[in-house]
């Protein structure tokens, strides 16, 4: 009698024991299914923002070794010159981002007092310096602030292969001088002196050009005084090269 009793409750435990193997199983198809959302709802934009940002900071791109990187699912293999353009394109952007963090540090003046104006675009960087910081109005005469700022920019300049444009801009209102006839005479003075400059400092004159633009290629409105000091201006395009990369930067 006793064994009948013994044996019912050992098959009583058995029957039982198929719950705890259900239980996992539903834990880790809930888990699964967790994760297949989350998968779908990844915003991609930011999760190569975040991939790039930690890849720059744990020292390059890729699967770091140790456990101390990021795992990045490797894209598909390019091939002859779509390699070559994503290559040489990645290159592009991370040394203009370089460039532009130097130029950022060494103008830092100038941008909080905004004398200077930092912009980028597909052609390469542009610095854009206000006339209240070179020059008097209605002179191409170089202020003793304004050589301080271009003997700074000249030790960035003079090490770059790209090429340089010089651009004089002035606002809206007419000028007529016995020295300056007209808004064009100006810009391009102003242009020129600044380049002139720049070459005294050590930057190579066969990576210099200048052009004069008067009046026609304002960044803001002629509306207020405040935007129309914003227009009188001369801009230093850093060119990209033709490979559409940047020259190197020494750290």
């Amino acid at each position: 009698m006793s064994r009948k009793k013994k044996g019912h409750h050992e098959e009583h435990e058995n029957l039982e024991r198929w719950l705890i193997t259900y239980a996992d199983l539903i834990t880790l198809l809930l888990g699964l299914f967790v994760v297949l959302y989350s998968m779908s709802q990844i915003d991609l934009n930011k999760y190569q923002q975040w991939i790039s940002a930690f890849s720059q900071l744990f020292g390059g791109g890729g699967v770091l070794s140790g456990g101390k990187g990021i795992l990045v699912t490797p894209s598909p293999p390019k091939s002859g010159s779509d390699a070559v353009a994503g290559t040489s394109q990645s290159q592009s952007n991370q040394t203009q981002q370089k460039l532009e963090l130097q130029l950022n540090a060494i103008l830092s003046s100038g941008i909080q007092s905004k004398k200077v104006i930092l912009t980028t675009s597909p052609e390469g960087l542009t610095i854009h310096l206000l006339e209240r910081l070179l020059f008097e109005s209605g002179s191409a005469d170089l202020k003793p602030e304004a050589k301080a700022v271009l003997d700074t920019l000249a030790e960035v300049l003079k090490f770059l292969p790209n090429k340089i444009r010089i651009e004089g801009h002035t606002d809206d209102r007419p000028i007529k001088s016995a020295r300056f006839p007209s808004n064009w005479h100006l810009s391009v003075a102003r242009a020129l002196n600044t380049a002139y400059y720049l070459m005294s400092k050590g930057v190579n004159p066969e990576k210099i050009s200048i052009a004069g633009y008067s009046e026609y290629r304002p960044i803001a409105p002629n509306d207020t005084e405040e935007n129309r000091a914003k227009n009188r201006r001369v801009d230093i395009v850093i060119i990209s090269t033709q490979s559409g990369v940047f020259g190197k930067i020494s750290n």
